[in-house]
C-alpha cells in the first residue's frame, strides 16, 4: 500500500524538468536573488508549468528572505480529501531532495483551528503547492513545510483559518520563523485584453490586503482565479501576523510566452509586507 506520508512527485517531468541538473538550470534562469531581500510575512505566487509562471514565480521568491517555515496555502484540484486538508507528518520529496513537515507546528495548528483536518489524502497528487517547493529549495536548503489544501469557498471561514493559524503561530512564538505562500494562478483561458483587464480588478483588492472587496472583484467580473480561496486565508492570516501593505513583483499572461494571445493565463507575484 502505499504510503502517503512519503510523498513522491506528482507533476515532475510535467511541470517542471524532473532531472535535478535541468531543474537547477531553469531555476537559475528564473531566479534573480537580489542584494538585499525583503523580510516579508508572504508572497502569492502562481503554480502553472515552469515555463509558462516560472519567471513570475522565480523573482517573487527572489526578492525575499525565505523562512525557516513555510506554511504553503493552496487550491484542491484534484477534489480528494478534506474540505481544509493539513498534512501534518511526513517528507515531501521533489528532484532537488526531500523536505520534512514541521509536525509539531503542523499538530499545532490543528489543534487551534475548528476546521484543518490532518489529511495527506488531499495533497497525494495536488500540483499547487509541489511546484514551489523547487524555487524554495534553490533559495534556501533547511526549511520545513506546512502544507494546506483549501477546497472550500466561503469567506468567512477562509479569513478564520487565515487567523487561527497567525494565532498559533503566535502562541508558538514562531512569527519571526514563518512565511506564508499562497499559490493561485490569475484568470484562465480568456483574451489577453479581458484576463489583464479582471486581474487588474482582483490585484487592487489584493494590494489592498481586502480579502472582502477580492470576493466581491471575483463575482462581479466572473474572474476565475483558481486560488482565490487559499490567497484570503494567507490575507488574513499575514494581516493578524501584522502585514501592512502588499506589493506586486511581476505580473504576465501565458500569451507573453507563447505569443497566442486568444486564450491565455495570468500569473502574478504578490508579496506581503
Amino acid at each position: 500500500m502505499k504510503n502517503l506520508h512519503d510523498r513522491q512527485p506528482a507533476v515532475a517531468g510535467q511541470f517542471y524538468p524532473s532531472n535535478p541538473q535541468e531543474l537547477k538550470k531553469q531555476l537559475a534562469s528564473f531566479v534573480s536573488p537580489v542584494a538585499h531581500p525583503q523580510s516579508a510575512f508572504g508572497c502569492i505566487v502562481p503554480h502553472a508549468g515552469y515555463m509558462y509562471s516560472g519567471h513570475v514565480a522565480g523573482m517573487t521568491f527572489g526578492s525575499i528572505k525565505i523562512r525557516k517555515k513555510i506554511i504553503l496555502v493552496g487550491p484542491n484540484h484534484t477534489g480528494a480529501g478534506a474540505q481544509f486538508s493539513i498534512m501534518s507528518a511526513g517528507t515531501w520529496h521533489t528532484p532537488l531532495g526531500p523536505v520534512a513537515i514541521d509536525s509539531h507546528l503542523a499538530d499545532c495548528i490543528i489543534a487551534g483551528s475548528k476546521y484543518l483536518k490532518d489529511d495527506p489524502l488531499a495533497h497525494a497528487k495536488e500540483h499547487s503547492l509541489e511546484v514551489q517547493l523547487p524555487f524554495i529549495q534553490y533559495l534556501e536548503h533547511d526549511v520545513t513545510i506546512i502544507p494546506i489544501a483549501v477546497l472550500s469557498h466561503d469567506p468567512h471561514i477562509l479569513k478564520e483559518i487565515g487567523r487561527e493559524i497567525a494565532q498559533t503561530v503566535k502562541k508558538e512564538g514562531v512569527e519571526s520563523d514563518c512565511l506564508l505562500v499562497a499559490s493561485t494562478d490569475m484568470t484562465h483561458y480568456e483574451p489577453q485584453e479581458s484576463a489583464q483587464k479582471k486581474d487588474r480588478e482582483a490585484l487592487a483588492a489584493i494590494l489592498e490586503l481586502n480579502e472582502d472587496r477580492l470576493v466581491e472583484k471575483i463575482q462581479q467580473f466572473t474572474i476565475s482565479m483558481c486560488g482565490w480561496a487559499p490567497t484570503i486565508v494567507v490575507l488574513s492570516c499575514a494581516k493578524a501576523l501584522g502585514a501592512k501593505t502588499a506589493k506586486l513583483v511581476r505580473y504576465q499572461t501565458s500569451g507573453d510566452v507563447t505569443g497566442d494571445y486568444e486564450s491565455v493565463v495570468g500569473y502574478a507575484g504578490v508579496i506581503l509586507l
